[in-house]
């Protein structure tokens, strides 16, 4: 049986660590399909959902 909880939290634990690359990563994904396919509006709504989900990063 899956432990979805254990998911979770493993996967809260990655976005935690990882956050300002998951940014950018969303940010660089989000501008090649704009190029390729137009729609920036809609990319721009995905890419900012996407960070919503990233918590705010402690200043270094």
């Amino acid at each position: 049986m899956v432990d979805f909880d254990a998911l979770k939290g493993q996967a809260e634990k990655l976005v935690n660590e990882h956050g300002e690359a998951i940014e950018q990563g969303a940010e660089k994904v989000g501008e090649i399909v704009k190029e390729r396919f137009g729609h920036a509006e809609q990319v721009d709504a995905v890419v900012d959902k996407i960070k919503d989900f990233v918590p705010d990063q402690p200043a270094s």
